[in-house]
């Protein structure tokens, strides 16, 4: 399934809607209209496990749709597929080695292969859906620089968990954008880099896992103003999916719609020669294979 978090107005609240084809099915509505109530929002759905899915899965096969609760994608606004993440997105530093070896050129990082995952973190309102601005304060930065990651959604309570049985805590798969104001660390610290309102674009959808079986598997890539500056795979990850759910789950429990962004290959400005930067009027586009794209403009905040 492709699940996505969506508005039919302005004033409407957010609801929980699936993508078949080039229409957004509202869950509430086609569990209403089967006799089987779905959770109407992303994160209940994820909180109802596998049964939920299951039903779901079911209503949408039939593709018997409610009166009204079937709109097409262009007629809707999506929102990130978490509107407000629970807590702070898990990112991962330094998880490819080609981004390993241009942020040690251009970043003072240690040239040397990281020994254990680099975590640090995002707080929930870094998240914005897709199509939002991406802002830019230039009193704040005057290096703002971009990062396409695959998004890891944590559908079951992963602690202590091996990595022989990582995946099984997975709900599934979306594209983030991990926005960093590279002149903004402090002390060797990212999460003011990184954690700015609006660092963290995420969507279209959620891809759930039984339809990417394999997340070490795909093309990821990110252009801004229509040049491609990053192009890799994820098998390139130095810590694969498994490896990093089962790292963090040692000592801090992973819940159900806990986020963890994966790592971007080499290609930021930064590690660029000369380097180069987002400004207000670029345009930045992304994708993960099997999952979707993202475009956003980057705007004076």
């Amino acid at each position: 399934m492709r699940l996505v978090s969506y508005r039919a107005t302005i004033e409407s609240a957010a609801c929980l809607g699936a993508l078949v084809d080039d229409l957004v099915i509202d869950m509430g509505r086609l569990g209403e209209k089967a006799g089987e109530p779905l959770p109407a929002t992303m994160l209940d759905f994820i909180d109802a496990g596998p049964v939920a899915i299951d039903v779901a899965a079911a209503l949408l096969a039939k593709r018997d749709w409610p009166l009204g609760g079937a709109l097409p994608v262009s007629n809707v606004r999506l929102l990130a597929p978490i509107p407000r993440p629970r807590k702070n997105i898990f990112g991962i530093g330094l998880n490819y080695l080609d981004h390993v070896a241009e942020s040690a050129e251009a970043l003072d990082t240690s040239p040397d292969l990281p020994k254990q995952p680099v975590i640090f973190s995002k707080p929930p309102t870094t998240v914005i859906g897709p199509g939002q601005p991406i802002p830019h304060d230039a009193a704040i930065t005057r290096q703002l620089d971009w990062e396409v990651e695959l998004g890891v959604v944590l559908g079951v309570t992963a602690r202590r968990v091996s990595r022989a049985d990582a995946l099984r805590h997975v709900f599934g798969y979306t594209v983030l954008i991990d926005i960093s104001a590279r002149d903004c660390r402090r002390a060797g610290q990212w999460i003011y880099s990184k954690g700015q309102d609006g660092y963290a674009p995420m969507g279209p959808c959620i891809v759930t896992k039984d339809e990417i079986p394999d997340p070490q598997l795909l093309d990821i890539w990110l252009n801004v103003n229509g040049v491609e500056k990053q192009r890799s795979n994820t098998s390139h990850m130095l810590f694969k999916v498994d490896e990093l759910i089962a790292d963090i789950s040692q000592g801090i429990t992973l819940e159900p719609g806990d986020i963890i962004a994966s790592g971007t290959p080499a290609g930021v400005g930064a590690g660029l020669d000369p380097q180069e930067w987002l400004w207000p009027g670029d345009v930045i586009d992304c994708g993960v294979e099997s999952i979707g794209t993202l475009r956003h403009n980057v705007v004076a905040a």
